[in-house]
């Protein structure tokens, strides 16, 4: 019975497109059409794209996921045994407009022509919905910087072109039908024709609803991850620069106003969700080297003329991020960055973790508290405990997730945040709730406030409800923070840039600091030290940390 009150708990909130799209995806297999394309359209040669790091390090060996293999038959476009994620890198041809590509530009031919003779049309991980986007969009900005397209490769890309337009992803939604419909632009702007102009109407139809809901009033994506933020930033940044490479293309210009007016949001959002080490901050499904850098966003935008202003480098205050529920408050050294966010959108929480109320800390140019970051997809347990609340700063009631966060990329019941307050007191005030524990007996309700000031940051969690409960309180440390404990409540901070901070907790029953994971990039996990406080008791109960500078003895 709670697995089906847990799975009801999931499928309530999809949209009837989502059921829909899954049957049919399921039930309607095309067969490909291996017509010859059409002319491709007389385009402006020279596109730069955003910076990535090169993936490929030889001929047949690519590196994905901080995991390098060599590449050698036809077999390992699908091995069983190797990670779906991985492979799916493998189809993406990211490589193909990485940094320095045009040192690899016959590696990468002969990587499109092996591509073309082992993929048969329709089967194989390639021929997914998801990895055919991407490599329909990667190949044609090859093709745009200039170089001579390969023997077969237009027929490849009419092929793939036709197969995802009716392979479309309304059983997902968000990013995935984003970039389904961004490829279909892409194909529909290189290739002339009847067909080519329905590809570019599909596409273009599907953005001008997917960028008016996905992208937030105030510029965040509805995923609330700071990856796929970054992911779709880029992909709109290269809607821009397509169509100043087809000028002649109406459709495209009329558009690029919104876009652009997209884009700078989603730049100014980006900014006060990055720390002041330039990194992107840990919420949902987040790491680094999968996006491209905020850096490298900045810059792509100036290139396709996106007009934006950042805030200055030394900031104070608050700034609320309220449609996403994001919250950054500045009081210089330090900077908070806290998760006051639904999980993610009803219909579409693929990418959430039951971090709710959660938040991330930097003192200087120095993180100190961190999330857990990702380190894999799929259903498994390392999975399932980086979705957890334990693997976030915030707090557990007996045991249980804020949101049920289950099987890979599934939510059921989840934690909605009400009563956010922002003010003064003491320095700079956030305060908000939430009611993930309600469904526990007693209806627990989590309620936690940070107060900010030049000398330290005080974090209060208050739990109110009714019964004894058992609650945990944990505070993730960066892998360079040293914890070196002087009595039982209180905690030195040694920071690798030398300077010392203070850890003081009162009101739990007991503190210990534990050895735990970080992850800040796909497969790779670092140990690091976790501060974990326990209290049982009647409820109400409320725990106060202090973390405050220190002069170095």
């Amino acid at each position: 019975m709670q697995k089906v009150m847990r799975l009801w708990h999931t499928v309530r909130w999809l949209r009837p497109v989502q059921v829909w799209g899954r049957l049919w995806f399921m039930l309607y297999r095309p067969r490909p059409d291996l017509r010859p394309p059409s002319t491709t359209r007389k385009a402006v040669a020279g596109w730069t794209p955003c910076f990535r790091t090169a993936s490929m390090t030889g001929p047949r060996s690519f590196r994905f996921l901080n995991v390098e293999r060599e590449f050698a038959s036809a077999a390992d476009w699908n091995r069983s045994d190797w990670p779906k994620l991985w492979l799916y890198n493998l189809h993406y041809f990211d490589d193909l407009v990485a940094d320095k590509a045009d040192a690899r530009r016959g590696w990468h031919r002969e990587l499109i022509r092996r591509w073309i003779d082992e993929n048969p049309p329709a089967r194989g991980n390639g021929w997914e919905p998801y990895p055919t986007s991407l490599r329909i969009t990667n190949w044609i900005k090859w093709v745009l910087t200039g170089n001579e397209p390969v023997e077969g490769m237009l027929d490849s890309l009419a092929i793939q072109a036709r197969h995802l337009s009716r392979r479309l992803e309304y059983q997902f939604l968000g990013n995935h039908l984003f970039v389904n419909a961004k490829a279909l632009v892409y194909a529909g702007s290189f290739f002339e024709g009847p067909q080519a102009a329905k590809w570019l109407q599909i596409g273009l139809g599907i953005l001008d609803r997917e960028v008016q809901e996905q992208i937030l009033t105030d510029g965040g994506h509805f995923e609330r991850s700071p990856m796929y933020h970054s992911l779709i930033l880029e992909d709109i940044l290269d809607l821009i620069t397509l169509a100043d490479t087809c000028p002649k293309l109406v459709s495209l210009e009329t558009r690029t106003e919104n876009w652009r007016f997209a884009s700078e949001k989603m730049l100014k959002w980006l900014d006060a969700m990055t720390h002041p080490d330039q990194g992107i901050s840990f919420f949902n499904d987040a790491a680094f080297a999968i996006a491209p850098t905020p850096a490298a966003l900045r810059e792509y935008a100036m290139r396709a003329g996106v007009e934006f202003k950042l805030k200055p480098e030394v900031r104070t205050g608050v700034t609320a991020l309220r449609e996403s529920g994001y919250v950054r408050v500045d009081a210089a050294p330090w900077t908070v960055l806290f998760d006051v966010a639904p999980v993610g959108p009803d219909y579409v929480p693929a990418h959430a973790h039951a971090d709710t109320l959660s938040l991330e800390l930097s003192h200087g140019n120095q993180r100190v508290l961190c999330n857990s970051g990702t380190s894999e997809y799929g259903i498994g347990r390392q999975r399932d405990w980086e979705r957890s609340t334990a693997a976030h700063n915030t707090v557990e009631i007996d045991g249980e997730n804020s949101s049920e966060v289950w099987s890979g990329f599934r939510v059921a019941r989840r934690a909605r945040p009400f009563g956010l307050e922002i003010g003064e007191a003491r320095g700079l005030l956030v305060r908000c709730a939430h009611d993930g524990y309600r469904r526990l007996r007693g209806r627990p309700v989590h309620r936690r406030a940070i107060e900010a000031g030049v000398e330290q940051v005080k974090i209060i969690d208050c739990i109110a409800g009714d019964g004894v409960h058992r609650i945990v309180g944990r505070f993730g440390f960066h892998p360079t923070v040293v914890p070196k404990q002087l009595d039982s409540s209180t905690w030195v901070l040694e920071l690798p840039d030398g300077n010392v901070l203070q850890l003081k907790i009162s009101g739990a029953d007991s503190v210990v600091v534990e050895k735990g994971t970080f992850a800040p990039e796909f497969g790779l996990l670092l140990e690091r030290n976790v501060l974990v406080w326990h209290k049982e008791a009647r409820l109400p109960v409320q725990v106060d940390v202090v973390i405050r500078r220190r002069a170095a003895d």
